[in-house]
């Protein structure tokens, strides 16, 4: 059985402690002889590095590590490039002075690797004297390979004063490719997210973003194919169930085949096949909870977000929508994609069940101040059918709401549902937002294993301590949102009521001024 190739970023170690790999060197080739400078961005944890590195290694035609993959024969392994390196993973810079220096520090590193002798002025000055002094000793044209481009930026990106000193700095190393154009044979960058070209790379309009491109979907991550083949001694090793590893760690989707996180996949081999939420716990989302906070943002419209390509694509500091952000850091995914009047609108959601679950555990932990510690209670009321103690949970999660904290929030309607919405999400249930019937969209409905029980939720806010006249669960029954769900669908394809599934409709009130529930109803559904 193969070794796991877990925290290996090197090709070449990878390679030689003969590691399970994903051959990836098809990509490679495509690119290489398809253009010059090349843009991909990719969540963290994604594999990003790891195939920068194999770049690096094709350009100094290591053949020996390529034995066996796509590209082996294919390759002219005569010719050999010198190779520049810029990795910007490690450490955190807070100045641009910081950047300065570690710039020049990576310059110089370069410069000794690579044996030529520069001198050492601004960043910009110094780099360009790299590429040239390059091409002059090795005699040919130079490969640049940048590792998180922008993670100096995001490092900021809560503190629009330093994003923007760092996007300045960046911009004036970036922009020295396009001048020493004659001297380079092929760039590609990586990052996380995609900023504005003009206020990033300065006319480096020729750089090609493969981002969303069909072709190059799976260029990082693991496919279905890729879990079943190449882990299967893993997979047979931990007895474990594909489709339950789908449901959790599946469904990164770049307009192309939906991938796994290799990091999740790899994590959950090592720790002997335990569903946790891996790739979630290597990165705290603060800033993004942050930005739902102050923008007030409707939780349950991540289920289904349609944006447009303009949006998703590119942002720039200080104009940032939610929703690329949140696809671009891996939170949310491509889930379908539609041409509407000549114009792309993708439809994002959740990648996989524990992102939606992990995410939404986070945020309510985040609202409470981590002073809600009752999920399991929550559950367990849900499955007896416990309606007062499900409504006592409620009521407890929102008392934990510092209101010094979270006051403003308050103040719009769509925080109650919100709260709600993450806390149900949380569990890992079944949970469908703005559920759509024939006669309207009930608030939220809850699915059990196999669709044995169904919960749906239908909320109202009062400005007052008051009940409005038209109460929420009349609504259900009026616009009887139920009905979708009372039918099944024999084999001989009839419909038919499910005798043995049972259907519940609740209405909760709350209250702007109580801050909490003022009417809380509920009704089994009789077939």
């Amino acid at each position: 059985m193969k070794k796991l190739p877990l925290g290996i970023q090197s090709f070449e170690k990878l390679r030689k402690d003969e590691c399970v790999y994903i051959d990836k060197t098809q990509n490679a080739f495509n690119l290489v002889n398809g253009g010059t400078y090349f843009f991909l961005s990719r969540p963290r944890r994604f594999g990003k590095s790891l195939f920068l590195d194999t770049l690096h290694c094709l350009f100094q035609g290591k053949k020996e590590l390529f034995e066996g993959l796509y590209i082996y024969d294919k390759w002219d392994w005569s010719k050999k490039y010198p190779v520049i390196r810029i990795d910007f993973a490690k450490g955190v810079l807070k100045t641009r002075e910081e950047l300065k220096d570690k710039i020049l520090s990576i310059i110089k590193r370069n410069s000794e690797e690579l044996a030529v002798k520069i001198e050492y002025s601004t960043p910009s000055t110094t780099f360009e004297d790299l590429i040239t002094a390059c091409y002059e000793k090795h005699k040919t044209p130079v490969v640049i390979l940048i590792d998180e481009y922008d993670k100096p930026i995001l490092d900021n990106i809560t503190d629009n004063q330093a994003a923007i000193a760092m996007r300045d700095g960046l911009r004036d190393i970036y922009s020295v490719i396009k001048g020493t154009d004659k001297y380079i044979k092929f760039v590609f960058l990586t990052g996380v997210s995609k900023f504005s070209k003009m206020n990033l790379f300065s006319g480096l309009n020729n750089l090609q973003d493969i981002t969303l491109l069909p072709e190059y979907g799976t260029i990082c991550g693991y496919t279905q194919k890729d879990v079943e083949v190449l882990f299967k001694e893993h997979l047979q090793n931990n007895n474990v169930d594909i489709d339950e590893l789908k449901r959790w760690y599946n469904g990164y989707s770049f307009t192309g085949e939906s991938v796994y996180n290799p990091y999740d996949i790899l994590l959950f081999f090592q720790e002997g096949g335990n569903f946790k939420s891996y790739w979630f716990e290597t990165g705290t989302p603060t800033f993004l909870v942050d930005m739902i906070r102050e923008k007030k943002y409707h939780l349950p419209d991540l289920e289904n977000i349609e944006v447009s390509e303009q949006v998703l694509n590119t942002f720039d500091v200080g104009n940032i929508p939610i929703e690329s952000l949140m696809f671009q850091t891996g939170y949310l995914t491509i889930k379908k994609t539609e041409q509407i009047f000549g114009n792309i609108i993708y439809t994002l959601s959740y990648p996989n069940f524990e992102v939606k679950k992990a995410f939404n555990g986070y945020i309510v932990g985040y609202l409470t101040e981590y002073r809600f510690h009752h999920t399991n209670l929550l559950y367990k009321c849900l499955i007896e059918d416990d309606f007062m103690g499900l409504k006592s949970q409620i009521e407890r999660l929102l008392a934990a709401i510092p209101y010094s904290t979270h006051g403003n929030l308050y103040n719009y309607e769509g925080f109650y549902v919100s709260v709600v919405y993450s806390f149900l999400a949380s569990l890992g249930i079944d949970l469908i937002a703005e559920d759509i019937t024939n006669r309207g969209r009930a608030d939220l409905t809850l699915k059990f294993p196999q669709n044995s029980k169904i919960y749906i939720f239908e909320f109202k806010v009062t400005e007052d301590d008051k009940s409005n006249s038209r109460k929420p669960l009349e609504q259900i029954k009026e616009k009887r949102y139920f009905e979708k769900y009372m039918e099944v669908t024999t084999q001989e394809g009839n419909n038919t009521f499910n005798q043995d599934r049972k259907i519940f409709l609740i209405g909760i009130e709350f209250s702007k001024n109580q801050r909490n529930i003022v009417g809380f109803e509920w009704e089994k559904v009789t077939c």
